[in-house]
């Protein structure tokens, strides 16, 4: 690259300097031998004047002293009447220059060799060709700092070019304070900017997809377990088959979500539905795990109330709640129904040690997780959920710890301002 800059900006100032030098040297020579030949017009002038001068005053022409005062010229003097005078050495015919003046009884014809003519024309024909020398010294010294200036920023952008196609999304970041170049790096961060949210988005799909169907998964694995155990129950049997049934029903329509979500599309739209059959089926799913680590799950509130959900949605926002409340609360868990005059609420509440202060403000952010080993991903994906339908999760009360989830009486138009409740 910085060759290729070199050489044409140096092939462009010889050709600049011929065309400007070649016509330059002509007219100097030009301008040489004109000036010579006034030099000799004026030195014959001013013999055949003197002269002239001499004879009016009555004075002798005395012309060939008067001619010796040009000693480096051939100088021919004609009078009229009195003869020929020449003074000096005759140049060679074919390198002299000759002018001659004429006054009343005097000629005067001064020759010289052209000789002094040529070394002045050689000398300025020397600056010249200096000159020249100069303007491309200075021309390529310029190349060379723009070819610097030039060829960096353009291996550079070419280096983040190969990084971008080879999967490294890291942004350029720089500019050059060239137009066309920081056009080119924006355009390349730009890129990079769209890869890197292309790739984080596979990614939280991938953690949103595993976090999301482990929870249903878990709530069919114990279901499965309570059919084993009460294999000699048929009716048992009966009631929790009908349930695994549930369950998975349930995690097809997670899956069915969360792929809608990789497609950016809306797989349903928010229907009326009964929050005491969506509150009831949560209650069949998690009381056996409850069971299992002697704790209790109760259902208090209002009754026969409606909501705007997407089939599946607060379904799953309350088997969040609860997951959270089963790994880091304790005693008994309370879901509790009531209704605002926009929203219907249903409060998830325990008996534990509720939500450390420092992590109030950040509860609802990705990777926060207020246990080890924890993913800090499931109030994060809750409250997205519930938002999809219009709704909202917010934490009520910190200690001990009372979520809420607000869901729309109506086809919402934006999420409902959460009302804070009392203790339970």
């Amino acid at each position: 690259m910085q060759r290729r800059l070199l050489i044409s900006t140096l092939v462009v100032a010889v050709v600049a300097v011929l065309l400007l030098g070649v016509p330059l040297a002509f007219d100097l020579s030009r301008l040489r031998v004109t000036q010579a030949s006034q030099q000799l017009r004026r030195d014959a002038t001013t013999l055949a004047t003197g002269l002239q001068d001499r004879v009016d005053s009555g004075l002798p022409p005395d012309a060939a002293e008067v001619g010796r005062s040009l000693t480096d010229r051939y100088v021919i003097i004609v009078q009229r009447g009195g003869g020929r005078v020449t003074v000096g050495t005759k140049p060679p015919a074919r390198h002299t220059i000759t002018e001659k003046d004429t006054t009343r009884d005097f000629t005067v014809t001064v020759s010289a060799d052209d000789s002094f003519v040529t070394g002045q024309v050689t000398s300025g024909l020397l600056m010249i060709g200096w000159l020249a020398l100069l303007a491309i010294a200075v021309a390529v010294g310029l190349a060379l700092l723009q070819a610097r200036r030039l060829s960096r920023p353009l291996q550079e952008l070419a280096g983040a070019a190969d990084r971008l196609g080879s999967g490294d999304a890291r942004p350029l970041g720089r500019r050059y304070g060239v137009p066309e170049l920081d056009r080119v790096a924006e355009g390349l961060d730009g890129s990079a900017k769209r890869i890197n949210d292309l790739l984080t988005a596979e990614r939280d799909f991938a953690v949103d997809a595993s976090h999301q169907l482990r929870t249903p998964l878990t709530a069919l694995s114990m279901r499965l377990e309570e059919m084993v155990a009460a294999a000699n129950y048929p009716d048992v049997v009966r009631e929790e088959g009908a349930a695994a049934l549930a369950q998975t029903e349930r995690l097809t329509e997670v899956v069915g979500q969360l792929l809608g979500r990789a497609r950016r599309s809306v797989a349903h739209a928010p229907t009326l539905a009964s929050v005491d059959d969506i509150v009831a089926q949560q209650i069949v799913e998690w009381d056996p795990a409850f069971r299992r680590v002697s704790r209790k799950l109760e259902v208090t509130g209002e009754k026969g109330l409606f909501a705007y959900v997407t089939p599946g949605s607060a379904a799953q926002v309350i088997a969040t709640l609860l997951d959270n409340a089963l790994v880091h609360g304790a005693g008994t868990v309370t879901i509790r129904t009531s209704q605002t005059p926009r929203s219907v609420v249903i409060e998830v509440r325990d008996e534990g040690r509720g939500v450390p202060p420092e992590l109030v403000p950040r509860i609802f952010e990705r990777s926060v997780s207020g246990a080890p080993g924890g993913t800090g991903l499931g109030l994060s994906l809750a409250r997205t959920v519930a938002a999809a339908d219009g709704g909202q999760v917010v934490l009520v009360r910190p200690r001990p710890a009372v979520f809420a989830l607000f869901l729309p009486h109506a086809v919402p138009d934006g999420p409902d301002e959460p009302v804070v409740s009392g203790p339970a």
